[in-house]
């Protein structure tokens, strides 16, 4: 029989604790997916199959340049929030040395532009017209990636705080704008492509000012100021312990960036068609996932509080609650796109035969919710605590299933790729849920 401590919470507090984390996270995350929907859409109404196609592929060079640093993000998140546990009011500190790794990477990957371009390009697989409307895409876009640096560093550093519903207003209001520039650049200007990529530059530089003045009237831009002056802020054990978790974070998230980069080249190969259809079901399946996302926010900033305070039975119940919620809120998507998927795919382009692949295909967007939840709840986890190299690790050993799964399945073309990318997901979900009963038993002493 299992005795919790007395410090144990009941569980209606911490589904109370994580839906306010995880709800206005959520609908951050689907304000977040809105602009990669609209962009889509709108490049969709020109009926142009290779205009589509090169939104696409420029909407994933960057992703691939960009997500690879999302640990600022949530290396940010987890840093605040153990800070939050064990009460040492060093959350400035934890702020002003994320900005300095932002700022430093900022400044590289624009020194890096006239190489990573055709490079990433060549990567993709891109050519002909297709390649040249990305790289108008891009050429503008580009010039937005300090900005989202800036904004992963200052959107994880109010989460770990329980600011989101801050976040949430301010990525209302940015993409909002965004959309609307969307609509005034592609179909009343007729920018094309590069219209895509101005609302999305003067979109990113909003939400900068907006969290900027959250940050500001939260009182930590001063604390942030006096802590780059202080030497605790750049002690070596602080660093060290920032960059070795920032490391095992980057090479987890470029192995999960090339996986997507991979599908998308592998598409590509397809031609403009198939590359159209999965963009627009991978930015379906991308809203599905933000609104999931909503959970691993919640597991990071509960457990990372709960590790803080040296608390296991509040550990294991936030794993609880978050797992049961997730579970069931992924099967609720995976329901809502069983039902309506070929629909929704169907209303973001007219080129009949993009219609057509779509729905062909739309049934993975029933599949891949129900399968992905775990490991985005499982993420949330291991981050929160800081279990960074496992969490590396389960991802190597899922993508090299991947990786072989793409191999033996190319007879079955685009319906192989789906399976592959389906087991990436439901892999990392399985190793995660192996090794977390070992890691949990090093990390918190017996109640």
């Amino acid at each position: 029989m299992t005795v919790l401590s007395p410090d144990a919470p009941a569980v209606p507090s911490i589904n109370r604790q994580l839906w306010a984390i995880a709800l206005p996270a959520m609908l951050t995350n689907v304000a977040t997916a809105l602009f990669g929907l609209a962009d889509m859409w709108a490049i969709g109404r020109l009926g142009d199959a290779s205009a589509q196609g090169a939104v696409e592929l420029g909407a994933k060079f960057m992703l691939g340049l960009l997500n690879v640093f999302n640990f600022l993000r949530t290396s940010t998140v987890a840093l605040t929030a153990q800070g939050s546990g064990r009460g040492d009011g060093n959350s400035g500190e934890t702020l002003a040395r994320a900005m300095a790794v932002g700022l430093a990477i900022g400044t590289a990957l624009l020194l890096a532009m006239p190489l990573s371009v055709p490079l990433g390009l060549d990567l993709l697989g891109a050519q002909g017209p297709v390649r040249d409307a990305a790289q108008t895409y891009i050429a503008v876009r580009y010039w937005a990636a300090p900005l989202w640096l800036a904004n992963c560093v200052l959107t994880g550093w109010l989460i770990g705080q329980r600011r989101v519903r801050s976040v949430l207003v301010a990525e209302v209001a940015a993409n909002v704008f965004h959309i609307g520039l969307d609509l005034l650049l592609v179909l009343v200007v007729g920018w094309g492509v590069a219209g895509v990529a101005v609302a999305t530059v003067s979109s990113e530089a909003l939400k900068f000012v907006l969290l900027g003045v959250v940050v500001i009237r939260a009182g930590a831009a001063r604390d942030t100021v006096l802590a780059l002056r202080r030497r605790s802020t750049w002690a070596r054990a602080e660093l060290a312990r920032l960059f070795a978790l920032n490391r095992d974070l980057f090479i987890r998230t470029l192995l999960l960036t090339g996986s997507i980069l991979l599908f998308a080249r592998i598409g590509a190969r397809a031609g403009p068609v198939t590359l159209a259809a999965n963009g627009v079901l991978f930015q379906l399946f991308m809203l599905a996932t933000l609104l999931l996302d909503g959970f691993e926010s919640g597991a990071q900033v509960l457990c990372g509080e709960a590790l803080g305070a040296g608390s296991r039975a509040r550990f294991t119940a936030a794993i609880r609650a978050t797992l049961v919620s997730g579970g069931s809120t992924g099967l609720a998507l995976s329901a809502i796109y069983a039902a309506a998927g070929p629909s929704l795919a169907a209303a973001f382009s007219t080129d009949p035969a993009v219609i057509v692949t779509t729905a062909r295909y739309a049934p993975w967007l029933a599949v891949l919710p129900v399968i992905g939840v775990s490991s985005f709840v499982f993420d949330g986890v291991f981050v929160g605590a800081g279990w960074t190299r496992a969490m590396l690790m389960t991802m190597g050993v899922a993508m090299v299933a991947y990786l072989a799964l793409l191999a033996l399945l190319q007879p079955l073309g685009n319906h192989g790729l789906w399976t592959a990318f389906a087991v990436l997901f439901g892999g990392r979900a399985v190793g995660q849920a192996l090794v977390l009963p070992r890691l949990v038993r090093r990390s918190f002493r017996p109640s």
